[in-house]
């Protein structure tokens, strides 16, 4: 399993907004091929900084899968315009034993 990490600014006064959006959009990416779970982390020090993480089967699951399917292009849709600057995404792999 590979974790997938991306940091999302959201534009000012816009979080809440974002959050019950997120609500409704993350059925959309808990129905794909390959998905385990995710988390949607608020930042505390830093206001409209969120932490997405997402557990998936490989890579492929996430950009080949997830990201050329139609359900990203309404999550794309619904999420997109909140974030300033786009997040940049990031893959990881365990390496130790929890």
């Amino acid at each position: 399993m590979i974790l997938e990490a991306a940091m999302l600014q959201v534009k000012a006064g816009m979080q809440q907004e974002f959050e019950a959006t997120f609500a409704q959009a993350q059925l959309i990416i808990a129905s794909m091929p390959g998905y385990h779970w995710h988390q949607l982390q608020r930042c505390l020090e830093v206001e409209g900084k969120y932490l997405l993480l997402v557990g998936w089967d490989s890579v492929a699951a996430h950009e080949q899968g997830f990201r050329q399917s139609a359900g990203y292009q309404e999550w794309k849709r619904l999420l997109h315009h909140f974030y300033q600057p786009f997040p940049v995404v990031e893959h990881f792999e365990q390496i130790l034993p929890v």
